[in-house]
């Protein structure tokens, strides 16, 4: 009999972020974003291990240049302090650094 795990009932914090870019630039999005975004959250000094439970990268074939990123995290408290701002501007700068045509053109937040 094959080994499987059904897991139902967790009520885990889920952050789903949606990126809409050309297509073309889809590949390099996706390898800085691992190296600044998920490395750099899955490194971060102070923590005992990784935050998050799993990062998910969706690529929808009909709606080309769309990138859906979907985490798993362990705690709302830790999600909350790697998005803290102190956290998410030096990632941010690291990110911008690399300067391959994705940019944030705009940020609203409370």
């Amino acid at each position: 009999m094959a080994e499987f795990r059904y897991t139902k009932g967790e009520r885990l914090p889920i952050e789903v972020l949606v990126f809409e870019m050309s297509p073309e630039h889809v590949d390099e999005y996706l390898a800085i974003d691992h190296e600044i975004w998920t490395l750099g959250e899955a490194t971060l000094p102070g923590f005992v291990r990784i935050p998050f439970l799993s990062k998910e990268v969706w690529l929808d074939d009909s709606r080309p240049g769309r990138v859906s990123v979907v985490f798993v995290w362990e705690s709302l408290e830790a999600w909350m302090r790697v998005g803290s701002p102190e956290i998410q501007q030096r990632l941010q700068s690291e990110f911008e650094a690399k300067n391959f045509g994705i940019h944030r053109w705009s940020r609203f937040e409370r």
